[in-house]
């Protein structure tokens, strides 16, 4: 164990979590069981090794299926209120562990123990949302067109719901799926990111604690590790009817095609290539903070991450001034340490895709202002450490139009009026989140309207970073489509199911149509 480790008491967090180093694997419940090879993970913090977890073998994931499948026949039938009440519970457990579970979040991903807080706070949120929503799977009635006849719709439990998130939210994602799918009365079956596997251990482990308390059936919650492979099991599986996939474009397309050929379902949560428009009416103070946080909180690696921040001409001069000093403020480092703002990349594939970026941008004929690097020695170790950087770039510039999963932030400018902004904030493939900084009232609702941000998510004086569980989170384009969290994202984790019922002694069919035997 590294001194960083030992300093914040990384071994205690494990310990409170339930976490042993040694060979976990896959779980339909309490029990953890696998075959297969070891996946070690580093703290990105440091370089130390945290632990290992074995990889799900074929015959693992078709253990967790089956009672994953079996699981799901009883728990279809709690009613709702009770699979509401082992949520509830749950979540009681989560605000008990937010301190170390947000601590081995911040050192096996690398963001800072604030945003690791934030993360669970996430699921906490998405919990309390569930418990509600429990009592308020809601259908609606319909007048029907033949006498003495009641329509109505009514929703259903899915089935097994395929969950496979990214490193860079390595709780919450899970959470925003899993808390709704099992009030909805749905097993779930996650993979978690294999460059963050003891984090999903120890959300298992909770799970697994109070729903064996529960008598909840066995693979409600079950947990699958590995590569890409282990994803291929869940996207062909007929048994699950819905996939929810987080992470690349790429990933993304290869998924949905493997779902559609079996008629499945997918919701997913792509790339982004987030914009803040800044008019000549914004609050300048407003915008730098909004920006700089955007840009690198998570180091860059939020899919809702500022990557391009287009400025009107009048006020580019004194907003570019204004970023660019306040990034000579930004202290990076342990992200343990709460007075740092930046921790670094989650390992050193992330490093170099930082640096072909920056070198492609120059090859482009972008102006670097904030130059980035790696930082090296005391501290710096891991190798995982970079400067957030800021160039001046065209909108059309191709490293410009593809998101990297890094603190790089590209600046450019504006002529005329919201509309030529909109026309750059919109002339990318990715269509997550967006965010507009003014105190013109017009320009605002332009900016909200249909002409304007064709973004999933449109802001209004806040950044593009920073979603609450309320609203449904998700994007347009190659983001994938897809919503995932608040409002009634709840729906596609459910069937729809429409009842038509006669109660009178005659058999009338609908559009009037005859037939008499």
């Amino acid at each position: 164990m590294s001194e960083i480790a030992k300093k914040y008491e990384i071994d205690k967090a494990l310990e409170a979590l339930g976490i042993q180093k040694e060979n976990l694997g896959s779980s339909t419940g309490v029990e953890f069981f696998s075959n297969g090879e070891f996946i070690e993970s580093y703290s990105p913090v440091d370089g130390a090794y945290i632990g290992k977890v074995k990889a799900t073998t074929e015959q693992d994931y078709e253990k967790v299926a089956a009672t994953a499948f079996e699981g799901f026949k009883a728990w279809r039938n709690w009613t709702a209120p009770a699979r509401g009440e082992v949520v509830r519970q749950f979540n009681d457990e989560l605000r008990r562990l937010k301190a170390p579970l947000g601590k081995l979040v911040s050192y096996e991903m690398g963001k800072s123990y604030q945003e690791g807080l934030g993360e669970v706070q996430e699921m906490i949120d998405i919990c309390d949302f569930a418990v509600g929503l429990s009592r308020q799977l809601y259908g609606l009635t319909m007048h029907s067109e033949r006498p003495g006849h009641r329509m109505y719709e009514q929703w259903h439990p899915l089935g097994v719901v395929g969950v496979i998130s990214a490193f860079n939210f390595p709780v919450a994602v899970w959470s925003w799926n899993t808390a709704l799918a099992w009030v909805c009365g749905d097993a779930c079956i996650w993979k978690g990111s294999e460059k963050t596997p003891l984090t999903s251990v120890a959300c298992q482990k909770i799970a697994a604690r109070v729903f064996e308390k529960n008598n909840v059936p066995a693979g409600i919650s079950s947990l699958v590790t590995g590569d890409y492979k282990v994803g291929e099991y869940m996207t062909n599986d007929e048994r699950l009817p819905l996939i929810s996939a987080t992470g690349s474009t790429r990933m993304g397309k290869i998924v949905a095609q493997t779902v559609a050929k079996r008629l499945g379902k997918t919701l997913l949560e792509l790339g982004g290539n987030n914009a803040i428009i800044v008019t000549p009416d914004a609050d300048i103070k407003n915008t730098v903070i909004g920006a700089v946080f955007g840009a690198v909180g998570t180091c860059g690696q939020r899919c809702t991450s500022t990557r391009r921040l287009i400025i009107h001409e009048s006020v580019y001069d004194q907003v570019k001034n204004a970023i660019v000093d306040a990034y000579q403020q930004i202290r990076i480092g342990n992200p343990l340490d709460e007075n740092n703002h930046v921790g670094p990349l989650i390992d050193k594939d992330a490093v170099t895709a930082y640096l072909q970026a920056l070198q492609k941008v120059k090859e482009e004929g972008g102006n670097i202002l904030v130059e980035g690097g790696v930082l090296k020695g005391e501290g710096y170790e891991s190798g995982c450490y970079v400067k957030p950087a800021i160039a001046e770039a065209q909108n059309h510039f191709e490293i410009v139009q593809h998101e990297t999963f890094a603190p790089i932030l590209y600046i450019m400018k504006y002529e005329v009026d919201i509309k030529n902004a909109m026309e750059l904030q919109n002339g990318v493939r990715q269509g997550l989140s967006s965010a507009i900084m003014t105190n013109n009232l017009r320009e605002a609702e332009y900016f909200l309207s249909a002409e304007g941000s064709d973004c999933g998510i449109a802001n209004v004086n806040i950044g593009t970073s920073g979603a609450e569980i309320g609203g449904a989170f998700g994007g347009e384009k190659d983001t994938g489509g897809g919503r995932e969290s608040g409002s009634d994202a709840w729906k596609i984790y459910m069937r729809r199911q429409t009842n038509t019922i006669n109660y009178t002694t005659e058999l009338p069919l609908a559009q009037g149509i005859k037939f008499d035997l």
